[in-house]
């Protein structure tokens, strides 16, 4: 009897731990460049990464979060193909899988961004 409790807790965390949810991201610089990318939300953690130009410059950047974290508003690092690193403020809209948020680098440049629905309009 008890190894059917594990065998069915096991099965349900596989199951649980493979769920993911992914949402489109575009990263847009005062410039007009985008940049399209992803985030992904699982179990196991979360993590963002969008390619493209900014402010001129061709890179891939990228970042995890805590996809657990239910706070509104919410801040993970990135860091960027090119050597660039920052941080990124990310404010998520009543659904939770909605939003927007600003990005800031070390070498001064800042840019917006959307994520979800808005996001697949870029």
């Amino acid at each position: 009897m008890k190894f059917k409790y594990i065998a069915a807790a096991s099965i349900l965390a596989a199951i649980l731990s493979s769920c993911a949810f992914s949402v489109p991201v575009a990263v847009i610089s005062s410039n007009g460049d985008i940049m399209r990318g992803t985030s992904t939300a699982a179990m196991s953690g979360g993590s963002f990464v969008v390619a493209g130009k900014l402010k001129g410059k061709e890179a891939k950047c990228s970042g995890t979060y805590d996809a657990l974290d239910t706070s509104i508003t919410i801040s993970m690092a990135v860091n960027c193909s090119d050597g660039r690193k920052g941080f990124v403020i990310a404010t998520r809209q009543a659904n939770g899988v909605d939003g927007s948020g600003r990005v800031r680098l070390n070498d001064g440049t800042e840019a917006d961004f959307v994520f979800g629905r808005a996001a697949a309009a870029f």
